[in-house]
């Protein structure tokens, strides 16, 4: 793969930079987050300024530039893959290790003294501007708002921001009506003593109206915001998008309704300044509540004293904790994903002898083969289909200058998603279709005791997800091995694959308490570069456990998996397994036999039945 030549991109920024057309006075460092206006974490590709201006476009990462540098910040998700997409304009800053300085230090070791740092005012979060600010304040340096995105103005053949259909959710999907959300979320605004909340996740919108779209590839969102107060509810967007039926009869918008259900529809350009107009008609005491995660721009258009900021809203919150109904669309969502991959996988058992299977043959057949399932609506996130040494590249994603020939001496590890009407899937399944060696299979099971470590956890009601990440890690760590990412993150019901504000991760301490009806993955892996990737990922909700002193009246969790997909029982060296972790192995394939066998019989499915109930036998000990 050829990195992107970005010299002449960079010589442009660099100009703008300094011109009196774009900032009131030059501005020494130009910052290019990743994210949009509404701080996503997968955007629509007008807003893939980081992308534009440097090459590297995965889903996480900062690029920063002044007058002689360009640096880009990352996690251990993207270390080889932004190696490989950057040009040598571009220093990597690997984040989480040890030598790699944050973009605090480094600006301030490479700044010339009292330069101004330069960022789009919308696209920063209010908590990460407070804290850059601080930081190059007591430095001598100061963070200014660029009204207009700098990338912008040199992006020429910029796409359109989309402005597609929206779908509407009836009760038996969301389990709760879009009045009751609201009515749920006054009476928390009523606890807190707030008089407006500002909506700016795009996931939020959509799950508190019981909307979706397709305005963000992979994810069901829609571009706007939405600004609830005690009897007013405002929606900002485009389009005609407004004036269909469905949306209309929905949204009650031609009903006559009590006056605080009445739906107000404004330009979603038009946000600044109605939020500017609720900011000067405030009284004393009053209060506009915002994710500390809103932009900078709306956070600053309420003046400081009328703000209440916290991590996590509480659309987010109740979003994460499923209802009955939620719980149920997930659960037949995971079926039909199973019965996808369970035809996939004997697909892929038969051809790859043949040498005639290839990354992206191979991601395109998870498709097909999901697309055929009831309520299919689109992937959920880009396939990694991945053999061999891609395998290492923990995001990788296959394109035809690397896409590879799947074989019997390689391992193969496919990480696929889609949304469905009624849920979201994300698994995760690396198989060998020859024979693996000693050494493939040890990495394999000590990944395998991770994940079976975590999904049979039982931990007291209350307890945060990354206290549960070193127990995936364990096994690896005592033969010192590791991976560079997070162990599980929150899964939306059809809405975006991940989303917080719980997960399992040694990344965050910041993540909410696990609680019964939450979802989360778990997906340990081991990562050799340059030969291959280990990586085994179930889906699994939140549930109740029966332990014998409850923690005291605490309460007890653990988790059930949501995903039932064979895991390949030919990479298990079954002499590292305990007793207990065999019969997890048993219990789990038993009921994917039992669960997914009756559906492949019921959708007339045989072949790939007797392939599940052949990937299914109990484990024997040697």
């Amino acid at each position: 793969m050829s990195p992107k030549i970005t010299t002449e991109l960079l010589k442009q920024l660099r100009q703008v930079m300094k011109s009196p057309k774009y900032v009131q006075e030059p501005v020494q460092a130009y910052i290019v987050p990743s994210g949009d206006a509404h701080q996503s974490e997968y955007i629509a590709p007008c807003d893939c300024r980081r992308a534009f201006i440097s090459g590297f476009d995965g889903s996480a990462g900062t690029a920063i530039v002044t007058e002689q540098h360009a640096a880009m910040w990352t996690d251990g998700r993207y270390f080889l893959q932004a190696a490989h997409q950057m040009d040598n304009n571009w220093t990597l800053m690997k984040m989480g290790l040890k030598d790699t300085p944050t973009q605090e230090d480094w600006l301030v070791s490479v700044l010339p003294e009292g330069s101004k740092v330069g960022v789009d005012p919308f696209i920063i979060p209010a908590d990460q501007w407070k804290r850059m600010s601080k930081a190059l304040r007591s430095a001598g340096h100061d963070l200014v708002p660029v009204k207009e995105n700098l990338i912008d103005t040199i992006w020429t053949d910029c796409p359109q921001r989309p402005c597609k259909p929206l779908i509407t959710l009836d009760l038996s999907y969301t389990g709760v009506s879009w009045r009751d959300k609201i009515v749920a979320l006054r009476s928390k605004m009523a606890e807190r003593k707030v008089l407006w909340f500002v909506v700016t996740a795009l996931d939020e919108v959509a799950w508190l109206f019981n909307l979706r779209g397709s305005d963000v590839e992979y994810n069901p969102v829609f571009f706007a915001y939405a600004v609830i107060g005690m009897n007013t509810i405002r929606l900002f967007i485009d389009g005609d998008r407004m004036m269909d039926p469905a949306v209309r009869e929905h949204l009650q918008l031609d009903s006559t309704l009590e006056p605080e259900f009445k739906i107000q529809v404004m330009p979603y350009g038009s946000i600044l300044s109605e939020l500017q107009a609720v900011g000067a008609g405030l009284s004393p005491k009053e209060k506009v509540w915002l994710s500390d995660k809103a932009s900078y721009a709306l956070t600053e258009a309420i003046p400081k004293a009328y703000r209440y900021l916290t991590p996590y809203t509480p659309i987010c919150i109740a979003k994460a904790v499923k209802n009955s109904s939620e719980t149920e669309g997930m659960r037949r969502a995971h079926i039909k994903d199973a019965v996808a991959l369970c035809e996939l996988f004997n697909w892929l058992e038969k051809e790859v002898p043949k040498g005639t299977v290839t990354e992206i043959v191979a991601a395109d057949k998870a498709e097909e083969f999901r697309s055929q399932q009831k309520d299919f609506v689109e992937l959920s996130f880009a396939t990694i289909s991945s053999t061999g040494p891609n395998g290492a590249i923990i995001h990788y994603k296959p394109v035809p200058e690397t896409n590879r020939t799947l074989s019997v001496n390689e391992i193969y590890l496919l990480d696929s998603g889609a949304q469905y009407k009624d849920g979201t899937t994300d698994v995760t399944r690396t198989m060998h279709f020859g024979t693996p060696s000693a050494y493939e299979k040890e990495c394999f099971t000590y990944v395998l005791k991770g994940h079976i470590a975590v999904s049979a956890a039982i931990f007291p009601n209350g307890t945060k997800g990354h206290l549960l990440d070193s127990f995936a890690r364990s096994a690896l760590w005592d033969c010192g091995l590791d991976y560079l990412h997070g162990t599980g993150h929150g899964v939306g019901s059809f809405l975006n694959v991940h989303e917080g504000p719980c997960g399992i991760s040694y990344k965050t301490f910041a993540d909410e308490p696990l609680e019964a009806g939450m979802i989360v993955s778990d997906e340990p892996g081991y990562y050799e570069d340059g030969s291959f990737g280990i990586r085994i990922e179930n889906v699994v909700l939140v549930i109740p456990a029966e332990t014998k002193y409850n923690f005291k009246n605490r309460g007890s969790l653990t988790f059930e998996p949501l995903t039932l997909v064979p895991i390949q029982t030919k990479m298990i060296d079954v002499n590292l397994l305990t007793q207990k972790e065999c019969n997890w192995v048993d219990d789990y394939h038993q009921k994917c036999r039992e669960v997914i066998g009756a559906e492949l019989e019921k959708q007339g499915r045989h072949e790939a039945l007797q392939w599940l109930i052949r990937e299914t036998e109990p484990l024997v000990r040697v």
